[in-house]
């Protein structure tokens, strides 16, 4: 139950970033949780994969290479699924982050703790 909460909240924090950035649209709510269930999935299986490959660089940069890999993966699913687009990779970085902290936040408060 708890995981379609949080692919819900994952939704409606992809469907709040077009208010806060021009450069990224969803066009459906629909379109909106088919982008946060192969956000998810992504980050799932593809991500941590990606981090270990560039762990040289995530190092070197202090962390920050981590940004960039977060950035191209938002893209990636942005030019994959119909409905959400997003127009560059500096948009998508930006969106990367907008999209966690408010999913954070949405999580905070509309989930209840774990227990």
């Amino acid at each position: 139950m708890r995981l379609l909460l949080v692919w819900l909240v994952n939704a409606l924090a992809l469907i709040a970033l077009p208010y806060l950035m021009s450069s990224i649209q969803v066009d459906s709510f629909a379109a909106a949780l088919i982008a946060a269930l192969v956000l998810g999935l992504i980050n799932t299986f593809v991500r941590p994969l990606l981090v270990l490959l560039t762990l040289p660089a995530t190092v070197l940069t202090l962390g920050l290479f981590i940004f960039v890999i977060n950035g191209l993966l938002f893209w990636f699913v942005g030019s994959f699924v119909q409905g959400f687009h997003v127009a560059g990779f500096w948009s998508a970085v930006g969106g990367a982050v907008l999209y966690s902290i408010i999913s954070w936040a949405l999580s905070a408060l509309l989930l209840p703790g774990k227990k």
